[in-house]
């Protein structure tokens, strides 16, 4: 097996204890090339300009901003703000130089059942704000979520559903091959291949036996049920040719000192991805 692209550091695997600045410097000490940054890590370190400073100074490429999103939302009020946001989202990753803005679709909106209309409403949404992405340069990366999230955060549930979306919308649009979120799918090489030229972050973390929360109960890589580095070889066979960038939800993780999470997140890229 081919050794994986340049790692990048998802600032959620260390979130708890560190903040961007931090997490920079630590990237910057241990020669990691790259960091993805979650936006409210921007908001910490006074916005995304000073932000885009700070990662600029420690040498440092910005692989994805996390996220955008959430189109989904009860009434009109809801998703014109939403919209707001995303176009928020969208100045941030530009300002960042960020290679794509993560998209997370958002679930159904509260009372609802209607599943087709929230898929509508995120179509609609992304529909609306594309123009400006392509303007400022920003991929937007479709991220499906694990089905059990569908209800509260993620109507997108498969990667043949991003990518139905990036073929209606066009160009600007990318898909998310996060491996946590969709090793399951018992299509998945089939739409791996068909994302051909389209896959846009590959991340990587591991399915524990037993998972005991299906949000922060994450598995460095290694540690569980994935074969990271065949979905790896599928996505660049795809045409992937970025960093895998390691994206490690745990209150096990966070609890730990961020310098020697550092140190096996380093290891784990080189031996389980």
């Amino acid at each position: 097996m081919p050794r994986p692209g340049p790692l990048s550091l998802n600032t959620a695997t260390v979130r708890e204890r560190w903040g961007l600045a931090e997490c920079a410097d630590g990237c910057s000490r241990r020669g990691i090339s790259a960091i993805s940054p979650w936006r409210d890590a921007l908001a910490d370190a006074g916005g995304a300009e000073r932000a885009a400073r700070r990662i600029r100074e420690a040498g440092l490429a910005v692989s994805s901003l996390c996220r955008g999103g959430m189109f989904t939302a009860a009434d009109a009020a809801g998703r014109r703000a939403a919209i707001k946001d995303n176009r928020r989202a969208i100045a941030e990753a530009h300002a960042l130089r960020a290679a794509s803005l993560v998209i997370v679709s958002g679930g159904l909106p509260p009372g609802s059942r209607d599943l087709e209309g929230a898929r509508d409403m995120v179509r609609d949404g992304l529909a609306e704000i594309l123009d400006e992405a392509r303007a400022a340069g920003v991929m937007l990366a479709l991220e499906p979520q694990h089905p059990v999230a569908c209800a509260d955060r993620s109507v997108l549930s498969t990667l043949a559903q991003a990518i139905d979306l990036c073929d209606e919308l066009g160009w600007g649009l990318g898909v998310v091959m996060d491996v946590w979120q969709v090793w399951w799918d018992p299509d998945l090489a089939r739409q791996i291949a068909r994302a051909q030229g389209r896959i846009a972050m590959f991340q990587a973390s591991d399915w524990l036996v037993p998972t005991t929360d299906l949000a922060p109960d994450r598995g460095m890589p290694g540690d569980g049920v994935i074969d990271i580095p065949r979905l790896r070889a599928m996505a660049e066979a795809a045409g992937y040719r970025g960093p895998v960038e390691i994206e490690v939800l745990s209150r096990r993780w966070w609890s730990r000192d961020p310098s020697e999470v550092l140190g096996v997140v380093q290891e784990r890229h080189a031996t389980a991805c």
